[in-house]
């Protein structure tokens, strides 16, 4: 029997409308961004520093892959990591407070306006700050050991930090206010953002949602320990070498590919030891599909930053710093975002629909709720979409950048339909 002082199970029960609020602003914010970029792929391309590039990257960085990891947190901690999360009024008014920061910093970025992207991202930076006290104070109740929680608490730190960076980087913009160039200071807020923060939390609820969408058995060991510490000790200090000693910059790179290569390690473990699938689930898996994908990506934009830190300035280097960040945003952490999402979403509605019915009757069976025929489209439109994305705008072909991000797009919207069908198929 459970000890007296054991929480009772409907604790872990994940909560319903956070996710499904902040996995709709996020469909939105990338149906918003492909659809930007498919309509005018040469105001968007070019040099990568400019007022539209920079909404659209925010509305895929902070709209889409942000939003989503923050709505997949009330599902993934108290279903992974057996760490309540209840959510309130409050986390509704945290998620307004979140949706209006950050479609004021895509707005005054695509007008230029920095006076206005500063106060809306110190609204992204509160509503970040509250999520991740709540989501470390959760932690703290886990069961799980040391290890296994260290990833997602460097990452909940770290997505404070990057918040704020990029305040004090909004309030440089209109009055100098940092020691270091300003693009120096914009270099190291995207990666402790896009490493620390989003990397750190795919490599820790990796751990304990890939065994579960390939599936396959747990990673334990040493291996798992040291990702975490490398990469946070790598991110950390490429941040300070970014912003200010350049000629560390190669040092701590390399640190970052060492934590990133040993969670790879962990990932070929699981492939070399999966686990029969459960009855009924579709085949191919559209989920292991993306998964695999966002893998391969990760290799790639490891392999191209490390060529982007010993590469000389030039066009050469400037091509490949496109293909680093689709390679790093869209085909890496966006894929993990969908295969991820495409899992874990039907279980918290199947679970939700199971708890409104008084778990007297159950709901239908997650393999008809789903649609595995949209899912292998979106995979598909996936899977032709970020090479195009990705080569139209490293050679500057306008058409081939258009058809990537239309094709995105598509796919984006077959994703929404897709959850939207599960949670009417389960309530």
């Amino acid at each position: 029997m459970p000890s007296a002082s054991a929480p009772p199970a409907t604790a872990f029960l994940p909560a319903r409308w956070p996710p499904r609020l902040y996995f709709t602003f996020a469909h939105g914010s990338l149906l918003l961004a492909s659809g930007l970029v498919a309509a005018d792929p040469r105001g968007i391309g070019g040099f990568f520093y400019h007022p539209k590039m920079l909404a659209v990257v925010h509305l895929v960085t902070l709209g889409w892959i942000s939003s989503s990891i923050l709505g997949s947190l009330y599902i993934v901690l108290p279903l992974a990591f057996r760490a309540a999360l209840p959510a309130g009024k409050r986390d509704v008014v945290a998620f307004a407070a979140w949706a209006i920061g950050v479609s004021g910093m895509v707005f005054h970025f695509w007008i230029d306006h920095p006076n206005g992207m500063a106060w809306a991202a110190g609204l992204v930076l509160l509503v970040f700050a509250y999520v991740a006290a709540r989501g470390l104070s959760a932690l703290r109740q886990s069961p799980l050991t040391a290890s296994e929680t260290r990833p997602l608490r460097f990452a909940l730190g770290n997505v404070v930090g990057a918040s704020a960076a990029g305040v004090l980087l909004g309030v440089d913009k209109v009055t100098p206010i940092l020691p270091v160039p300003h693009l120096a200071g914009v270099f190291a807020h995207a990666h402790l953002a896009a490493l620390g923060f989003a990397t750190m939390m795919v490599v820790g609820a990796g751990y304990r949602l890939l065994p579960m969408v390939l599936p396959a058995a747990m990673p334990k060991g040493f291996a798992v320990t040291a990702s975490a510490l490398a990469l946070e000790s790598g991110v950390l200090g490429l941040f300070v070498a970014l912003a200010g000693f350049p000629r560390l910059v190669p040092l701590f790179a390399v640190t970052v590919i060492l934590g990133i290569g040993s969670f790879l390690s962990r990932v070929g473990w699981m492939l070399w030891h999966r686990r029969a699938a459960p009855g009924g689930r579709a085949r191919p898996d559209a989920s292991v599909g993306h998964v695999l994908q966002a893998v391969g990506y990760l290799v790639l934009a490891a392999a191209t930053g490390v060529f982007l830190v010993f590469a000389p300035p030039g066009e050469t280097a400037l091509r490949a710093t496109m293909l680093y960040g689709v390679f790093g945003l869209v085909g890496f952490l966006s894929q993990s975002v969908v295969g991820v999402q495409a899992r874990i979403f039907p279980m918290a509605a199947w679970l939700q629909g199971h708890a409104d019915r008084d778990y007297r009757a159950q709901p239908p069976p997650l393999r008809e709720a789903a649609s595995p025929r949209l899912q292998r489209i979106g995979l598909a439109l996936w899977t032709s979409g970020v090479p195009a994305l990705a080569l139209g705008l490293a050679l500057d072909r306008a058409a081939w950048t258009a058809v990537g991000a239309a094709l995105l797009a598509f796919a984006t919207l077959l994703g929404g339909v897709s959850l939207w069908r599960v949670a009417r198929a389960l309530a």
